[in-house]
């Protein structure tokens, strides 16, 4: 037998990370970190299998964390993420040499600039 404890979902052989519990008399079921031995009226379950873990319509699904897994991002990590995104894409003052974080010379060909893109004036005009 493997000394690794593989998911117990049909034609998965990934390996376990989490183990589900159901509380039939509360309708709950408890999914936690990887339980320390395997019992017969529990289920071990990948990494895949446990995030896309649904329990029956009335049922709720308790999800205790692992203390020694890495945190997941928050929402506000999310919105920091965005706001550095929408922060980058704004178009910038031009004037300078663009070095050492000062403002960039206009090209007297440039006519208009987006993101990394330039607009230049035709050499004929």
């Amino acid at each position: 037998m493997s000394p690794v404890r593989r998911c117990s979902r049909t034609a998965c052989g990934r390996p376990a990370v989490a183990t589900l519990t159901y509380v039939y008399a509360d309708s709950t079921a408890v999914l936690g970190p990887l339980a320390t031995y395997a019992e017969p009226h529990c289920y071990d379950l990948c990494a895949e299998h446990s995030e896309r873990l649904t329990a029956p319509r009335g049922w709720e699904v308790v999800r205790l964390s692992d203390p020694s897994a890495p945190p997941r991002p928050s929402g506000d990590d999310l919105e920091a993420l965005a706001n550095a995104v929408r922060e980058a894409a704004r178009p910038h003052d031009r004037g300078g040499d663009g070095r050492n974080g000062g403002p960039q010379t206009a090209d007297p060909m440039e006519v208009a600039r987006r993101g990394h893109l330039r607009v230049l004036r035709s050499p004929d005009s």
